[in-house]
């Protein structure tokens, strides 16, 4: 498929009405639940042993849809923010406000859950974010994304050096900096930790910028609402991290998975969380 074509189909989809485009993205999760063994295996590794650690239910099938709608979830936010706007039930706001006003930035938290590319796009309408992401391999892909989740007062940049330079220089200019913190990075940048009770080759970053300047950490999630309403938007200020990054790195996972939980089919479970990145040390034995 060239990339002309693909572009038209993924700005055909996000031009349909929210529910519509939910529907289609819950049929395609179904499928590739059904039809690949390999999205599958993967998808029911990760969601049974967090469901099973945690004594809930399992309801696969529901939760493969939902990882389908995540993927159009975003696609439909970059196309229509304005429209994804109004479908956010924010709460919890005046907290947000609260830690931007002391005056050391905000550490923004947004694990892969729901729709969760909206988080940044409220910030952004309130001061600037600039948000960490990891570029595509397929520069023609990249291109692609990065023409999609442009967005004012938002600002992308790269995982590497100068993209952490970068989110330093914004918290001490009094931004918010955004981190996806369940992204598995790059080898000899992550330590290993417990998540759902399993290694995860785990970022320390969100904690080493935070700890810098005691700078405020909000954790937000993307609560899907039923199909075509949009979204409820929490958030919670964690507790200031430890300055072992093992310790910081395992409050960070233990965080996530509470937010998780209160909505567990909507996480990303098809995402190889656990893998073993290339240069990165062996994880522990026991």
């Amino acid at each position: 498929m060239s990339h002309s074509a693909l572009h038209f189909i993924l700005k055909a989809v996000a031009s349909l009405p929210l529910g519509l485009a939910q529907i289609l993205g819950g049929f395609g999760g179904i499928v590739a639940f059904t039809f690949f063994p390999h999205f599958r295996s993967l998808f029911q590794e990760n969601y049974r042993n967090a469901m099973q650690l945690h004594g809930k239910g399992m309801r696969p099938f529901k939760a493969a849809a939902a990882s389908g709608m995540l993927f159009i979830d975003s696609l439909w936010i970059w196309h229509n923010p304005q429209k994804a706007l109004q479908r956010a039930d924010v709460q919890d706001w005046s907290l947000v406000d609260q830690a931007v006003q002391e005056g050391k930035g905000l550490v923004m938290l947004t694990p892969h859950l729901g729709g969760f590319e909206i988080i940044p796009r409220i910030l952004a309408n309130h001061f600037p974010a600039t948000i960490l992401y990891r570029p595509a391999r397929q520069e023609w892909l990249n291109h692609v994304i990065e023409e999609q989740r442009a967005y004012p007062n938002m600002h992308f940049v790269p995982t590497n050096l100068q993209g952490v330079r970068k989110m330093v220089k914004a918290l001490q200019e009094g931004e918010a900096i955004g981190i996806l913190p369940d992204q598995v990075p790059s080898g000899g940048d992550g330590v290993w930790v417990k998540f759902f009770n399993r290694y995860a080759y785990t970022t320390p970053l969100p904690a080493r910028l935070a700890n810098r300047n005691q700078t405020p950490v909000i954790l937000f999630s993307a609560i899907r609402k039923s199909l075509g309403q949009g979204w409820i938007i929490k958030a919670k200020r964690l507790k200031v991290f430890s300055e072992d990054p093992h310790q910081a790195a395992t409050q960070m996972n233990q965080a996530i998975e509470a937010v998780i939980l209160e909505a567990p089919e909507q996480f990303i479970w098809s995402y190889n969380r656990y893998k073993h990145p290339e240069g990165a040390e062996l994880p522990p034995q026991d």
